[in-house]
């Protein structure tokens, strides 16, 4: 489903250049949930960002479902991602002034279908995550794991095949970390989504198929 080769991503000022991935080649097979690890400012979310498509490498080729990406212009790459990837982050980034129907409908509405089929599939959604009589209420009625929930409900409204998920459990205390990492796994079961997950926590880790760990940018397992 993922497939990368040989990727580099740097960074260069006027004075230094610095190497945030280093000849990462990668493959993520269809289904699979595959975790991340690796201590601070190793790479991790530059590579998620790059499976994503938020951020192109320096060298190297991205294919997505046997599609290399590499040239689409911004606009192709933003339907793409649209239509193919689900992005669950650590901070939550809900909007407050919204509800919580209105932010797992996000994602929809940069799609050609109409209002009645966004609020059936936002609810969907919300019904997954357990989350189906929370809909009318704002993201600071809810506590850090019902709001982590509302993340993965809109990352998942569009039935994306990839979901792509930075520190999912990073903000949650125990529980309610192993409460989404249960939503995960349950994704990845019933709906056959293909999960990457970077995490600090090698116990949420392990729960996964398959463990890649970094060290300043390079693949060392």
């Amino acid at each position: 489903m993922i497939r990368l080769e040989n990727i580099e991503k740097l960074y260069r000022t006027d004075t230094i250049e610095t190497i945030a991935l280093d000849r990462i080649s990668l493959n993520i097979e269809k289904g699979e949930f595959l975790s991340v690890m690796g201590p601070s400012g190793c790479g991790k979310s530059t590579l998620l960002n790059i499976m994503g498509l938020l951020d192109a490498p320096t060298k190297g080729e991205v294919k997505i479902d046997q599609q290399t990406l590499t040239h689409l212009s911004d606009k192709q790459l933003a339907r793409f991602r649209n239509q193919k990837i689900g992005f669950i982050f650590q901070s939550f980034h809900l909007i407050n002034d919204l509800r919580v129907l209105d932010n797992a409908e996000l994602p929809l509405l940069y799609r050609n279908i109409t209002s009645k089929e966004r609020i059936r599939l936002a609810t969907e959604a919300l019904e997954k995550v357990g989350l189906s009589n929370r809909i009318k209420h704002f993201p600071s009625q809810l506590s850090g794991g019902q709001k982590q929930r509302v993340a993965i409900a809109r990352a998942i409204a569009g039935n994306p095949e990839i979901i792509l998920a930075d520190e999912p459990t990073g903000n949650l205390d125990s529980a309610m970390g192993n409460e989404i990492m249960d939503i995960l796994l349950q994704l990845n079961r019933a709906e056959k989504a293909t999960i990457v997950m970077v995490t600090h926590d090698e116990t949420m880790a392990k729960k996964t198929h398959r463990l890649v760990r970094l060290f300043d940018g390079s693949q060392v397992q």
